[in-house]
């Protein structure tokens, strides 16, 4: 019974080797089984015991030898998988939008370096990208550049009160402050050029660069879009250079409206777009797309405890970048109206229980809201007294200082405005109807 259930495993194996194992595993492991049978054999044979039924089975393992002969050699092509051909064609419609959205526009971007700080120009994750590197893109086919103001700051300090050279001499006066590198649309080489200053708007922080020798063939502008017809939820990406890693591409969704941004430079931008697309150092001054392709806002500021993305990411409007670049090609800054007045930020305002309106905190003496009769924020005998509180322009609601700064933006020096506005006075709050005549923002 003990060989007759070896040899029952025999036929077994090899009928489930036949089935499941390749050639040459077959061989290997029928092999290993009739050499056990033949040892099993000569033990039998001994001891004298060896009968026919042993003899039956040696047999049988020699009928799996013969079943399982030893397979022919392979080549390396014959057990090499079969791969399947990628291509934009085999992607999900999604997910080939991004891409061709993303080689449409790659050309537009710039690397920027401040000269007055030069940071690397090669990534190196151990060391932290310096102050002065960003990102810019192409804005026309003249050759114009638009970044950050706080990108080439080092740059900017100490030009005076004509940093982009309008006094005289003409391009040839303006101070070369960046180097701006490209990627050429005909041979996918990179071209580095020196970059003058065309104009600079501290306020908004932006500024203008100009290219110096850049062939038309390296140009490639951005398509502009529009900011007043986002939605929050809808699709945005972000190409640039964060940590000096060149044209990168994130993507996320446009998380809120109108929020005021804080900027490097101390300034409230008003009417931001904030993004969790994600926005690193280095990605200053580099576009944030619709998922067409066309430019919605200018990427400036993250929040964030670590110095990286949180997820929390700011963009300039475009069509605030509408209005101050052409401003800066012309006359190399923006001549924007102003009240004369420092306002509350908003937090100031909260902790002085302002729930809504733009509250006047400082007031510049003989200057236009002085004039007119505005009120600041002083100390009073009971202790501290609001200052005027404005809460239209216009007929346009003013919920807060960033509503005020977007409301004056749509007027000129000169312009007369009509002011709505709550005061604080001892008999009460009252509400006190104004006319201002706006003057030039110093």
């Amino acid at each position: 019974p003990k060989v007759i259930s070896i040899a029952h495993l025999l036929w077994c194996t090899c009928n489930m080797l036949h089935r499941r194992c390749s050639p040459i595993q077959r061989s290997r492991y029928a092999c290993n089984k009739f050499l056990n049978i033949c040892a099993q054999a000569f033990r039998d044979d001994s001891v004298g015991t060896t009968d026919h039924v042993t003899r039956r089975n040696i047999l049988l393992g020699w009928a799996a030898l013969g079943a399982t002969a030893p397979a022919k050699s392979v080549t390396l092509e014959e057990v090499t998988p079969e791969t399947v051909a990628g291509g934009l064609s085999l992607l999900p419609p999604r997910e080939a939008a991004v891409v061709s959205l993303f080689a449409r526009n790659t050309y537009s971007i710039a690397n920027i370096v401040d000269v007055a700080l030069q940071g690397r120009t090669a990534a190196s994750p151990e060391v932290d990208v310096p102050e002065g590197n960003g990102t810019g893109f192409v804005w026309d086919d003249e050759g114009h550049v638009v970044t950050n103001y706080h990108v080439v700051l080092n740059s900017l300090k100490g030009l005076g009160s004509d940093p982009a050279g309008r006094g005289g001499g003409g391009a040839a006066a303006r101070p070369k402050v960046a180097k701006v590198t490209l990627l050429n649309p005909t041979n996918d080489t990179e071209q580095t050029f020196d970059a003058v200053l065309v104009g600079a708007d501290r306020t908004r922080d932006l500024v203008v660069l100009q290219l110096v020798g850049a062939p038309p063939s390296a140009l490639q502008p951005v398509q502009l879009g529009s900011s007043a017809s986002l939605r929050v939820g809808q699709q945005c990406l972000a190409i640039g250079n964060p940590f000096g890693f060149g044209h990168t591409l994130t993507s996320g969704v446009i998380s809120a409206l109108n929020r005021d941004i804080r900027s490097q430079l101390g300034t409230t931008i008003p009417g931001g777009i904030q993004t969790d697309a994600s926005i690193n150092p280095g990605n200053s001054g580099g576009p944030l797309l619709d998922s067409g392709g066309r430019l919605i806002g200018v990427n400036t500021a993250i929040f964030t405890p670590t110095g990286s993305s949180a997820g929390i990411g700011f963009a300039i409007p475009v069509d605030m970048v509408k209005l101050v670049v052409p401003q800066l090609i012309q006359n190399g800054k923006v001549v924007r109206p102003s009240l004369d007045a420092q306002i509350a930020s908003d937090s100031v305002a909260q902790r002085l229980k302002v729930s809504r309106g733009a509250l006047i905190q400082t007031v510049a003496p003989g200057g236009t809201a002085d004039k007119a009769g505005l009120l600041p924020t002083r100390r009073g005998l009971s202790g501290i007294v609001l200052g005027d509180v404005i809460q239209v322009v216009n007929g346009r609601p003013v919920n807060s200082g960033g509503d005020l700064l977007a409301a004056l933006d749509s007027l000129a020096a000169g312009d007369t405005v009509k002011l709505q506005l709550i005061r604080s006075t001892d008999q009460g709050l009252q509400e006190v109807v104004l006319s201002v005549v706006l003057g030039e923002e110093k």
